[in-house]
């Protein structure tokens, strides 16, 4: 039963459209970060342009760090009753063979105790969702919707409101459509703060950074019905005969694959027959045998719809009552899956540094700064080490290079021989020491040097293979040089700056 004062706001919100948080976009981490902040105690407005269902290809799979976020967020109940499926880890294809890597045992305070090396054989292991992005989204709003301290109004943002005086952001100016007539018509709705979050094609990036996502391929996407996958239960990933392919079950029924197809390749120019003809004859011959029928139907009948793998790294935001986050302030190539885990874990560290107890009033430029300033920093812990692997990933299984060729042969060999607990754990965001990506990294590349030097000395013919030990000595360096450019500069980027 409300109270007065929660009655009290609650008209305010709805009369006078006041509160003391705007939140621009009801997504993933709009939702999140309203409900955390209401849940404090906060009056909110939530804003969002289309309140049906969305009907995206991202933002399908959450992983164990998401699902763990989502519990302490209050809001673990939505993924349940959508007809989510449990994802277990992956299922790691080179080549025609496969190395299962499930999500790491975790001891009894939620740590990995196989985190450096090998993996435990007993013990609880966390597990993450696929699902239809819309259906979670739609939960994730009934939840918003039903909470006291939150208003949920369907309505385009098109500018942020200053101050007469000041560069401060005082709320939002929108269009609200009549459903009767049609006709949309100027509304505004204040806050002390404004909270944007409307996604990768954000129109508000620009109030907080210059700074432009960078997309060098996109995902296309099918729909496959009952696909016979190798190994229920686990994503599956896809590398060698082709750009990086995913597939994991986002329903009873629905495996949605993800094929990456870089910008300007030849196999799929107009001239060759489009990316239909890519998918045809490179991306899906490449799958295994069992799901190659499900997703020649879906090529043929269904929609294959796209979407741009983008990379736009943090920036340090000044806000005078403006702060922009989620996909609108950092992204990295969904090749993980990363980017609800981090959207979540965001919200949770937002109302953490903006709690009453702390931040009294949001209004406080000075407080409101100092904690956006510890979020930059603090976020670090988890966002390096996703933001990093994504695109380091990325970087060893799509390039067509010798040397990131023989890192790819090491890092699946480093899987095949049982160390996954570690790289398992990184991935699905239960693991935020970035030392330890460092180190299973290196490792990797120091198995794939090794496995090269033998392969070349021991090439033949007969014992003078010995003879190229000082090419295989020279690629060793080129190796771990190759290694060293693809890694440091993504690591002083997230972890640093």
């Amino acid at each position: 039963m409300a109270t007065p004062t929660v009655e009290a706001r609650r008209l305010q919100r709805e009369r006078h459209h006041e509160a003391d948080v705007v939140v621009v976009g009801a997504g993933v981490f709009g939702c999140a970060a309203a409900h955390a902040l209401a849940e404090q105690g906060r009056s909110v407005l939530l804003l969002e342009r289309w309140m049906t269902e969305p009907d995206r290809i991202v933002g399908e799979l959450l992983q164990p760090g998401g699902i763990q976020a989502l519990k302490r967020l209050g809001l673990g109940h939505c993924v349940e009753g959508i007809d989510s499926i449990t994802c277990r880890g992956y299922n790691v294809i080179y080549r025609g063979h496969d190395v299962l890597i499930p999500y790491p045992t975790m001891d009894d305070d939620g740590g990995v105790p196989y985190q450096w090396s090998g993996a435990g054989k007993e013990g609880k292991r966390e597990v993450g969702k696929g699902f239809h992005h819309g259906r979670f989204v739609s939960r994730l709003r009934e939840a918003c919707l039903a909470h006291p301290n939150i208003t949920v109004r369907e309505t385009e943002v098109v500018k942020v409101i200053r101050g007469e005086h000041s560069d401060h952001v005082l709320g939002v100016e929108t269009r609200t459509k009549d459903p009767a007539t049609g006709v949309k018509t100027p509304d505004c709705f204040f806050g002390q703060l404004t909270v944007i979050a409307d996604g990768y094609d954000s129109k508000f990036r620009g109030e907080v950074t210059a700074d432009k996502p960078v997309a060098r391929s996109k995902f296309y996407a099918l729909e496959l019905q009952d696909a016979d996958l190798p190994a229920p239960g686990f994503g599956h990933v896809v590398i060698g005969e082709a750009y990086p392919i995913l597939l994991y079950q986002i329903g009873t029924h629905e495996t949605r694959a993800l094929f990456d197809v870089p910008h300007n390749i030849p196999e799929a120019s107009v001239a060759a027959g489009g990316v239909r003809n890519y998918l045809t004859r490179h991306a899906i011959p490449a799958l295994p045998a069992s799901v190659r029928p499900a997703a020649l139907a879906a090529l043929e009948g269904g929609r294959l719809r796209s979407m741009p793998n983008s990379w736009l790294p943090p920036t340090p935001q000044v806000p005078r009552g403006v702060v922009v986050l989620g996909d609108a302030f950092n992204m990295r190539h969904p090749l993980t899956g990363a980017g609800m885990t981090v959207a979540l874990h965001d919200a949770l560290l937002l109302a953490e540094l903006l709690h009453p107890d702390r931040t009294p009033s949001l209004s406080d430029d000075a407080a409101v700064q100092a904690a956006l300033r510890a979020l930059y920093w603090r976020r670090k812990s988890y966002t390096a080490i996703l933001n990093v692997l994504a695109q380091a990933l990325y970087a060893l299984f799509a390039a067509d290079d010798p040397q990131l060729h023989a890192l790819r042969v090491g890092c699946f060999e480093y899987f095949r021989r049982g160390i996954t607990d570690g790289p398992c754990g990184m991935l699905g965001g239960v693991i935020h020491r970035p030392v330890v990506l460092a180190y299973h990294f290196f490792s990797v590349a120091f198995l794939g040097i090794w496995m090269h030097f033998v392969e070349t000395v021991t090439s033949g013919p007969g014992p003078l293979g010995v003879l190229k030990a000082p090419i295989a000595v020279v690629d060793a360096v080129l190796i771990l040089a190759k290694a060293c450019v693809v890694f440091l500069p993504l690591i002083w980027r997230e972890g640093f700056r």
